[in-house]
C-alpha cells in the first residue's frame, strides 16, 4: 500500500505546484481591497453570500489561469523547466487541460448571474486569462496582458459588491495593474535569465501616487494619513527590498525579487485600502504572512 499512499501524495503536490496556490492569498487581498474601494460592506446576509461567491469564484478563475498557463506551456516546461509537473510526469497534460477548464467553468459561474456589471467583468477576467496563456511565451509585451487580468478582478469584486464602478476602486485597479506589469517583466527572466528591463520596474512606484489620489477622492471623507503614511512606507521598503535582488546583486536572483514582489501584492492591496474602514486591515497581514509562509513549501512560479 506504500507505492499508492505515495502515488497520492505525488499527484496532490501536483496539483499545488500547478495551481501555485502560494499566490492565493493575493487573489483573496486583492477581492477585499477592491471590495472596500467599490464601497462594499462585509455586514448583511446579502453583502456576506455575494463576497463568498467572490472569493470563490476568484480563487477557481486564478486556478484555472495558472492549470492552463503549465496545459499552453507543455513543450517550453520540457525544455527549460523539466521539474514541472506535466514534463516531470506527475499528472498528464490532458488531466490538466481539463481540470483548467472545468475550472474556469465553475469560476465564471460562481459570479455572472450576481449582475450584469459583474458578468462582464468575469467574462473579461477570463479572457484575458486565455489570451495570456496562450501568448505570453510568443510576445514581449505580455506583462501588459497579465496586468489586465488582475485589473478584470478589480472591477469585477467592486462591481460584485455594489453593482458599480468608483473612482477610487478604477484608480486602485490601474494601480495593480502597473505593479503587475513591473513585477511580470522581471519574472519572465526567472527562467531562461538574461538582461531585465529597469524601465517596468518604475511601474511600481505609480501606486504610491494612485493610492494618494485615490484616498483624497473620498467624497469628502476625511483622509486617515497616519494610516496611509505607514502603509506608503511599508509598501516602498518592501518594492525596494525586493528589487535590490535583482538589480543591486553581483548575481542577479530574480526569483527571490519576483516571489517577494508576488507576496508584495497584499501590501498594495493594503496601501490602497488604507483610507477604508480599517476594522479588516489585520487581515491584509494575515494573508502576507500566508503568502510568505506557503512559498516557504509551494513555489511561487
Amino acid at each position: 500500500m506504500r507505492p499508492k499512499r505515495d502515488s497520492s501524495y505525488g499527484c496532490f503536490k501536483a496539483l499545488l505546484l500547478l495551481g501555485r496556490v502560494s499566490n492565493l492569498p493575493t487573489v483573496w487581498s486583492n477581492c477585499l481591497a477592491a471590495w472596500l474601494l467599490g464601497g462594499g460592506a462585509l455586514v448583511g446576509t446579502a453583502y456576506v453570500q455575494h463576497f463568498v461567491w467572490l472569493i470563490v469564484g476568484a480563487t477557481l478563475l486564478y486556478l484555472a489561469g495558472m492549470f492552463l498557463n503549465d496545459a499552453f506551456d507543455e513543450r517550453f516546461d520540457r525544455e527549460h523547466r523539466t521539474e514541472r509537473p506535466i514534463p516531470s510526469g506527475a499528472i498528464s497534460a490532458r488531466a490538466v487541460w481539463i481540470l483548467g477548464i472545468v475550472q474556469m467553468a465553475l469560476g465564471l459561474g460562481c459570479v455572472v448571474w450576481i449582475n450584469t456589471l459583474a458578468a462582464l467583468f468575469a467574462l473579461g477576467l477570463a479572457g484575458g486569462i486565455l489570451w495570456y496563456d496562450w501568448l505570453h511565451k510568443r510576445i514581449t509585451w505580455s506583462p501588459f496582458i497579465i496586468g489586465l487580468c488582475r485589473f478584470f478582478l478589480y472591477l469585477l469584486a467592486g462591481a460584485t459588491a455594489v453593482g458599480s464602478i468608483t473612482v477610487p476602486l478604477t484608480l486602485g485597479a490601474v494601480a495593480l495593474w502597473a505593479y503587475i506589469v513591473g513585477l511580470s517583466n522581471i519574472a519572465r527572466r526567472e527562467a531562461t535569465g538574461g538582461r531585465v528591463n529597469s524601465w517596468p520596474a518604475w511601474l511600481l512606484a505609480l501606486p504610491l501616487l494612485l493610492a494618494i489620489a485615490s484616498a483624497c477622492l473620498q467624497g469628502g471623507a476625511e483622509v486617515a494619513w497616519n494610516r496611509l503614511i505607514f502603509s506608503v512606507c511599508l509598501y516602498a521598503l518592501w518594492v525596494a527590498r525586493s528589487l535590490l535582488f535583482t538589480f543591486k546583486s553581483i548575481m542577479p536572483q530574480y526569483s527571490r525579487t519576483v516571489s517577494g514582489l508576488l507576496a508584495g501584492i497584499v501590501l498594495l492591496d493594503f496601501l490602497l485600502a488604507a483610507n477604508q474602514d480599517m476594522q479588516t486591515g489585520m487581515v491584509f497581514f494575515l494573508l502576507f504572512g500566508l503568502a510568505l509562509l506557503l512559498q516557504r513549501y509551494i513555489p511561487a512560479t
